[in-house]
């Protein structure tokens, strides 16, 4: 393996590839996680000598990094190089909380309440200070870590001025910056005050290639770098679609643990009155306000009201897991959901039918578990970069399911043709395609199922990384 400070690949994303936490006696626990990144990294091998930057994003991370100095045990990360910043807490919260995801996040996704909000005073630039401080840590770790010429791949908005910074730093190297998001459309990306929205394209460009996940996407950064700035100079936009992992779902669908929650589903969702299992309409997503939960409720409601003959036959599985509870509006939203559902089965329900199951604790294999027994999988998001999970049901899918997808979501680029497309503003729209979906025939089921499940694992992270680190050696 490579010796410290020369490694020739880096990537630094905001979340890293373990997190630890802190016991009563002092101890240190670590939980490696999963994803694109984990998955890419791995594909390139141990030898390569990679180093993955990240911050310390609680007490228990922290604590690693007094105790290590910042440079992980690779027993705690799989064998991988992680360097862990220390940012100081009320830092990290600034730049995390009060810039990248109440600030940029809505943004691009274009969920401000405009006539209250944004405000940009003088909180504003405070947070915007320690947003620029958490990029600059960042910039100098890598700068630090990288060998003469060495690529790195710096994710998403969180990090938008790294590459920049790191440009000034180190002009040998080549950096590639990687959008997860939607981009915003000229007019919204305007929302921001002029200097920060230029100084956030400039910091972008500063890397060699600019990437996102769709072609939409990528124009919309364009767009607003030919309006603010006059141009993307020479900054490479590329288009880097994220695929599933289709090989690790199906195998991970398959084990006990998600055969346990499959019966226990089956027994919570029943049968209907002919004694036939009902049939369900699944949606898995967390609770943030782009995913649109609530109007997918509202489509569901719908349905019971306008097609009578579905009620006591169709169970809606919603799993709405909380993200981001520390922000007062996730919180409402959350609450919101729980009520809406409460609602509908208040209204509709019966003692041998409960018209929503909603689950609220997260649980992967569970979630496996919906995605093979669902008839229906609504996907409906206001906007989405990709939204992996209209992508994993048809993958993991045991007898066929039929999607329904918003055309709002990035993914609806590749799997349009054999989805049932919505406005996800149109509730209307979307209990009616709910129905068609219910009804579809099995064998046009099976085989947009078929053709689903092949154009979702066409790109998988293995090769969406590699894709990117090629294109930037190149």
């Amino acid at each position: 393996m490579a010796t410290l400070h020369d490694a020739p690949i880096l990537v630094a994303s905001n979340r890293g590839p373990v997190s630890y936490t802190l016991g009563d006696d002092g101890g240190l626990t670590a939980r490696r996680g999963g994803g694109g990144l984990v998955s890419g990294l791995s594909a390139i091998g141990p030898d390569a000598g990679a180093v993955w930057v990240c911050a310390a994003l609680g007490d228990g991370d922290r604590e690693a990094v007094r105790r290590t100095g910042g440079a992980l045990d690779p027993a705690d990360t799989g064998g991988q190089r992680v360097r862990m910043l220390g940012v100081p807490p009320e830092v990290y919260a600034d730049a995390y909380n009060g810039i990248a995801n109440s600030a940029l996040w809505f943004v691009h996704h274009m969920l401000f309440q405009t006539p209250l909000e944004p405000s940009f005073g003088a909180e504003f630039r405070a947070q915007w200070a320690s947003y620029e401080a958490y990029n600059r840590a960042f910039a100098e770790a890598l700068a630090d870590e990288a060998g003469e010429g060495a690529a790195v791949l710096v994710q998403d908005y969180h990090l938008a001025l790294v590459p920049g910074m790191l440009r000034a730093l180190r002009p040998d190297m080549r950096i590639g910056h990687f959008s997860h998001t939607p981009w915003a459309p000229v007019d919204y990306f305007r929302l921001l005050p002029d200097d920060i929205a230029r100084q956030l394209l400039r910091g972008i460009l500063g890397a060699d290639r600019a990437c996102f996940l769709t072609r939409r996407w990528a124009d919309a950064f364009a767009a607003c770098c030919d309006e603010l700035l006059g141009g993307t100079g020479n900054t490479r936009v590329g288009v880097h679609g994220l695929g599933a992992d289709g090989d690790f779902l199906r195998e991970r669908a398959h084990r006990p643990d998600v055969d346990e929650r499959m019966a226990a589903l089956r027994e919570q969702i029943g049968t209907d009155p002919s004694g036939a299992p009902r049939r369900t309409v699944v949606r898995v997503d967390r609770t943030e306000l782009s995913k649109n939960i609530v109007r997918g409720l509202l489509a569901y409601r719908t349905l019971l009201a306008e097609r009578p003959d579905w009620r006591e036959r169709v169970v809606h599985v919603a799993f709405a897991y909380p993200s981001r509870q520390d922000l007062a509006v996730y919180r409402d939203y959350t609450e919101r959901v729980r009520q809406l559902a409460d609602e509908i089965n208040t209204e509709y329900g019966t003692p041998g039918w409960t018209p929503v199951v909603l689950h609220v604790e997260d649980d992967f294999a569970r979630s496996l578990a919906a995605y093979r027994l669902a008839d229906v999988a609504l996907v409906n998001p206001i906007r989405d970069g990709m939204n992996l999970v209209a992508k994993e049901v048809p993958v993991v899918s045991d007898d066929g399911c039929a999607l329904v997808l918003s055309r709002e979501a990035g993914a609806h680029a590749e799997l349009a043709e054999d989805a049932l497309s919505v406005n996800p503003y149109d509730v209307t729209e979307t209990a009616h395609a709910l129905h068609e979906a219910l009804t579809m025939p099995d064998d046009e089921r099976a085989r947009r199922t078929k053709r689903l499940a092949a154009a979702a694992t066409a790109l998988p992270p293995t090769r969406w990384f590699l894709d990117q680190l090629e294109e930037l050696r190149a």
